[in-house]
């Protein structure tokens, strides 16, 4: 196999422009899963992204405070920047297939599954977090007043 800095251009990864927007949303999406399916699953829900072993506690912390689905907006982003590195129209068309089969999965398996396993403590994570797109905090006051 011939190392990468003797690839022809074309071939090897470019570093500027689209491709390095699609480097940082490969690399976004990489950290993200790994927040969401180690630190989250595993390590406060006590289970994995695997559905024969899943998160036996509700996990609300980390990521899940912003959004409640953010591994979802991982394999999103790993999608994103792929489309972006390889300049793939296709692979843009893939990504939005993929959010509308996740919006139908999440809304009718997935969030009436956690329903049913959590209960109220779902419920009222629900009212507190948004399903997909994080709320911006709005700050009325001005700095010094009290």
């Amino acid at each position: 196999m011939m190392p990468y800095w003797l690839l022809p251009r074309g071939v090897r990864p470019e570093v500027y422009g689209a491709d390095a927007a699609g480097w940082l949303l490969i690399a976004a999406g990489i950290a993200l899963y790994c927040a969401c399916a180690f630190w989250g699953f595993a390590v406060r829900g006590k289970g994995t992204p695997l559905p024969l072993d899943p998160p036996k506690r509700l996990v609300v912390e980390g990521p899940y405070r912003v959004v409640r689905h953010p591994m979802y907006w991982s394999v999103a982003f790993v999608m994103l920047g792929e489309a972006a590195v390889f300049h793939s129209v296709a692979l843009f068309k893939l990504v939005a297939a993929f959010a509308v089969g996740v919006i139908l999965f999440v809304l009718f398996v997935e969030e009436p599954a956690l329903k049913q396993k959590f209960g109220a403590e779902f419920e009222e994570y629900c009212r507190q977090v948004p399903r997909w797109i994080p709320r911006v905090p709005i700050r009325l006051s001005k700095r010094g007043a009290k």
